[in-house]
């Protein structure tokens, strides 16, 4: 399956196969990556981190070929400069603060030692480290270090950056926040994003398309609203009275089940709508919402897995 976009392309799989011996990571993959947030979606072990070493230049491949704007970045260092890299694992230097790491950065990437500093204080205050930023990183709590390391895939101003599982080993509350700041590198900056997870929901809330691995191969592509359209199945969230409700909509031939607070009904016609108003009303339900249900990304990995 290739996803084809008439935008600019940003990474390009062809026929893209690696072999770990007698282990198949990447099995004849095709995808494109264009501007916007791109989520790379599947299971532990599904060939994400390989496909983004790849494209790094870190491995090349078995068979066919990474693609950056169209060049090969196994072959020559050129277009490894478009790129910005949060590697998964735990990678920082624990005995230096956060500005001297992020300047050191941005001097290897060709910025001049003063504009440098410059813009390590800048990057560091967009991750929500503008006050932390003298302290040495092995004070960081996980949070921060992830901010960092998201602070250094950005510094030198990439045109995309690949983030390998940016959420990992975050608590809700730091997932939430890691999220909206990518979010916001995204439309704010104007960088173009990778983001590689195996959870559902971090893709869902942030990404404009997916890609779909599981087992080295693609088995979805495409914008996330195709994969979250609208059902024929209506849920009705009330305050209370719930009971009441389902024997109400029981009278007026229609059968609902109880999920949670809601009465979820199969929408059959628009005259439905009509019938369900009147059995809030002699319900005496206070209604809380009333709307179709929607795809989500988790019945993806349930087709794939049948």
């Amino acid at each position: 399956m290739v996803y084809t976009s008439p935008m600019p392309l940003l990474l390009e799989a062809k026929g893209l196969t690696k072999r770990y011996g007698a282990t198949i990571a990447l099995d004849d993959v095709n995808f494109q990556v264009v501007e916007g947030i791109t989520g790379l979606l599947g299971p532990n072990g599904a060939g994400k981190s390989t496909a983004i070493k790849l494209f790094l230049g870190l491995l090349e491949p078995t068979a066919g070929s990474a693609e950056v704007m169209g060049q090969r970045p196994y072959e020559s260092v050129e277009s490894r400069a478009h790129l910005g890299y949060m590697p998964e694992h735990d990678c920082l230097p624990a005995s230096i603060t956060a500005a001297e790491f992020l300047t050191h950065m941005a001097q290897v990437s060709g910025i001049p030692p003063a504009y440098a500093r410059t813009r390590a204080a800048d990057i560091l205050r967009h991750v929500g480290l503008d006050e932390e930023r003298y302290r040495s990183i092995g004070e960081y709590s996980t949070g921060m270090k992830q901010r960092v390391k998201l602070a250094q895939a950005l510094v030198h101003d990439p045109d995309l950056v690949l983030l390998d599982e940016p959420t990992a080993g975050l608590d809700p509350g730091g997932r939430e926040e890691m999220l909206g700041l990518i979010r916001r590198t995204g439309r704010e900056f104007g960088i173009s994003i990778l983001l590689s997870s195996h959870l559902m929901g971090d893709v869902e809330g942030i990404c404009d398309r997916i890609i779909v691995l599981d087992g080295g191969r693609v088995t979805e592509a495409g914008a996330v609203s195709l994969f979250t359209q609208e059902t024929q199945t209506l849920c009705i969230e009330v305050d209370d009275h719930l009971e009441e409700l389902v024997t109400a909509l029981a009278k007026r031939g229609i059968r609902a089940t109880v999920e949670g607070f809601s009465a979820v009904v199969e929408r059959e016609s628009e005259e439905q709508y009509d019938a369900i108003r009147d059995a809030i009303v002699e319900a005496d339900a206070r209604l809380r919402r009333l709307a179709p249900r929607r795809h989500r990304l988790t019945e993806i990995f349930r087709r794939t897995s049948t």
